[in-house]
């Protein structure tokens, strides 16, 4: 096999080395149109997992990079000017330069051939020459771009500019150090690559050779309006070093910062729908990149070239080796890239986290990805996480879950809600006792709060034909057995109703028949801010009048009058999700040219309408909660800077909280799903408007709800499909976390199952089979 290699970086250097040594008849050759000795950046980072696969494929390599690694397991955080350490993180980092040497040094002694100073040749050349092609050429690949075509491409620039610098010293922890400065906040990611000399101190300023102190790679980011103001955009190279290395002057304890050709730059995430294109293949950043504030690009380029020579050898056909590749790489790369998604908009937004206590302000930050959790975090250092704990109201051994939240005049005993979940199984809107059960089910789970499905307020304003509704007598009585069980059979659950709309989207099939598709026969007329259907297949809704708006309204007053004499304690009015209320507040469906369209202040109109006539019937002591979608991830839509004035209306107007969802307005969105992907919205909504929120979203573990609890990021945690596959879900968690304290109670009849049950068979004591001697 004839291999070539386009692009001498640590990925595909390592994959030339590990391809020739576990086959030497092949013939590989790399092209680096540098010098072997030039480099950009600094020290690269590396995780056990991948240290661990480079010492199995190759131990001399390892040997040789283990020689240089510097290693640390602290983690400072300084935040106006306190600092904060937690331990047990453990990272490995060693200079780029001589990581490139090692490489060159594995491939020149194993045969591979090294082509410096010279361009590759056009790839159509090459995958017409070689049997495979590497390309491995970067973020800014020529090649993926040669055949955009067929791999599919999409590259999305951020809001923050970046320089990679470094200092002749060694940081002795992963450091994080916030600059408010007058411009606007600016950050620095520092770590040692390089070891200080025997007998030299990181405090010791330095006083000889560059090397003796060690060094540290210093990445300055800060956004793109900050860079500005700053006047960055104006300096030369060396003037933006100076000026980096005042601003952080007191992390580098006053010591310069160098440069190596370094630039102001903007990350750019690359994802490609496809890696490989005949005998052409996509490694590293050619292929995908991932954010540098979660790790390190070599490391995923690495990984690569590991799992990439591993498929050749278990693939001798190089069409099924190439697949078994990307098969392999692209769950953990798009993992990787979520939770890179995550740090870098944490990073982006990072203004609105600065308010925080201090402490708190450094767990919200080492969580900020998602990978380290609460859970997590106890572990590495259960003295830093006790202190947040503590700090944040928590008694002694009293997870973050379990502590109370007052709303109004209803203090909720624990921080999870049961989220509204449509059932579909009302007969003419009449709740029955499949909803007794259901909810009467979820209360005697230990949440603190249960809310009822989308309950409509007229027959019009069903989704489905078995959508529950408030609209009669009838179904307020029938609620107010449903009410009754769960005051008296889970004493200390709240149970809320949310009120709703249906609009554009009703008329439509039973969820498990087809959902969101229209009736086969008796559809009833839809209403809604403009004449838009939701889909080709839906029907097309009547543009509601003045008068028609009117007749609205009134009837979420109705419904809500039912809801307070069936004894609700709390009343959620939803707006998210495309319904009547949400087709309002998005510019994708309200292209109204009256007081009822137009700018987002007219879009919110009628909403608020709504809202301030229901507050005004519903119990003065009752909260009053407002679900809507952040985003409607379409083009043109609601925006996240749209629900933080969506959300400030709302409160301004007396609601308690929002319930911050996302999507489901049109049925052209594309979602970033994820664990906890929703949440982000919640907490900028949180922090810039200071109202409560509820975070939703793929939220599944009792270790997700305590590590958005602590880290600030919302008030309350709703769950809905987890509730469905286990009704006691919140008693679980208690039990696997050992709580047995305030904020969750076993029903008595219950208690007996208050411990997990033992199941097969348990290890004895073993006998003494021998004598000591």
């Amino acid at each position: 096999m004839r291999v070539a290699v386009i692009g001498g970086g640590p990925g595909g250097l390592y994959a030339a080395a590990l391809l020739k040594r576990l086959d030497p008849s092949r013939e590989i050759t790399v092209w680096e149109r540098n010098a072997p000795d030039d480099t950009f950046g600094f020290g690269v980072v590396l995780s056990d997992e991948t240290l661990g696969g480079i010492e199995h494929a190759d131990p001399t390599v390892y040997e040789a990079m283990r020689a240089e690694f510097v290693r640390w397991d602290d983690i400072d955080i300084v935040h106006r000017g306190v600092r904060h350490r937690s331990g047990g993180h453990g990272f490995a980092a060693l200079g780029r330069k001589r990581l490139l040497e090692i490489l060159h040094e594995r491939c020149r002694s194993l045969g591979v051939e090294l082509r410096f100073h010279v361009e590759a040749p056009y790839p159509a050349w090459l995958t017409e020459t070689y049997d495979l092609v590497i390309a491995a050429d970067g973020v800014h690949s020529t090649t993926r771009e040669a055949y955009a075509d067929a791999f599919r491409p999409s590259v999305a620039e951020h809001r923050c500019r970046y320089i990679w610098l470094a200092a002749d010293f060694a940081f002795d922890a992963f450091r994080f150090e916030i600059a408010e400065t007058e411009h606007g906040v600016m950050q620095l990611h520092g770590y040692p690559y390089a070891r200080p000399s025997p007998g030299h101190h990181p405090s010791t300023r330095p006083s000889g050779p560059r090397d003796q102190l060690g060094a540290s790679t210093v990445i300055v980011e800060m956004r793109e309006e900050v860079w500005r103001a700053a006047g960055f955009a104006d300096l030369d190279a060396q003037e933006s070093v100076s000026r980096c290395a005042k601003v952080f002057a007191d992390a580098l304890g006053g010591r310069p910062l160098r440069s190596n050709r370094s630039a102001w730059t903007t990350f750019r995430t690359v994802v490609n729908a496809h890696w490989s294109h005949g005998n052409l293949v996509l490694l590293g950043d050619a292929a995908h990149t991932a954010h540098f504030s979660i790790g390190s690009g070599t490391k995923l380029a690495v990984e690569d070239a590991l799992a990439l020579a591993a498929c050749l050898e278990e693939h001798p056909d190089l069409p099924r080796a190439l697949a078994a590749y990307e098969a392999e790489r692209r769950p953990v790369v798009a993992s990787t890239q979520r939770a890179a998604r995550a740090s870098l908009e944490w990073f982006e937004n990072l203004r609105i986290h600065l308010g925080q206590p201090s402490r708190q302000f450094a767990f919200n930050l080492l969580t900020r990805s998602r990978r380290v959790t609460h859970d997590n975090l106890r572990l590495r250092d259960a003295r830093f996480t006790r202190a947040v704990e503590r700090e944040f109201g928590c008694p002694p051994g009293t997870p973050p879950m379990f502590t109370p939240f007052r709303l109004r005049g209803l203090t909720l005993r624990n921080r999870v809600v049961v989220s509204p979940m449509d059932m579909y199984s009302a007969v003419d809107g009449v709740p029955g006792d499949f909803h007794l059960v259901h909810l009467g089910a979820r209360a005697l789970g230990g949440a603190g709060l249960v809310m009822t499905e989308m309950v409509c307020v007229s027959p019009e304003g069903r989704i489905t034909p078995g959508c529950a509704g408030l609209w009669t007598h009838r179904q307020a009585e029938a609620w107010r057995r449903v009410v009754r069980f769960v005051h008296e059979g889970a004493p200390g659950t709240a149970i809320g109703v949310q009120l709703g709309h249906s609009g554009r989207k009703g008329s439509t099939k039973l969820m498990w028949e087809g959902i969101d598709e229209p009736l086969d026969d008796g559809n009833w007329p839809l209403v809604a801010p403009s004449p838009v259907p939701y889909g080709p297949r839906n029907q097309t809704p009547r543009e509601l009048t003045r008068a028609q708006l009117t007749d609205v309204r009134e009837q979420f007053v109705s419904a809500a009058r039912h809801a307070g004499r069936s004894g609700f304690d709390l009343l959620e009015l939803h707006c998210a999700h495309g319904y009547l209320l949400s087709g309002f507040l998005s510019p994708l469906t309200n292209r109204r040219t009256d007081q009822y369209g137009g700018s987002l202040d007219r879009r919110l109109r009628f909403p608020l309408e709504v809202f301030d006539a229901v507050r005004s019937v519903w119990p003065g002591e009752r909260p009053m909660t407002v679900r809507i979608s952040a985003t409607d991830w379409s083009d043109g839509g609601t925006t996240a800077e749209d629900a933080v004035e969506i959300a400030r209306a709302f409160a301004a107007h007396g609601a308690d909280a929002v319930d911050v969802s996302t999507g489901q307005v049109v049925a052209d969105e594309h979602p970033e799903y994820g664990r906890s992907y929703q949440t982000p919205f919640a907490d900028r909504i949180r922090h810039e408007t200071g109202v409560p929120v509820i975070a939703v979203g793929a939220i599944s573990s009792w270790d997700d709800v305590n590590s958005l609890i602590l880290a600030g990021r919302t008030d309350l945690c709703a769950l809905a499909r987890p509730h469905l596959y286990d009704p006691h879900w919140t008693l679980h968690a208690a039990a696997e976390q050992g709580y047995e304290g305030p904020g969750v109670s076993w029903p008595a009849p219950y208690r007996a199952g208050s411990r997990p049950p033992r199941t097969g068979r348990t290890d004895a004591p073993k006998p003494r089979l021998a004598l000591g001697t």
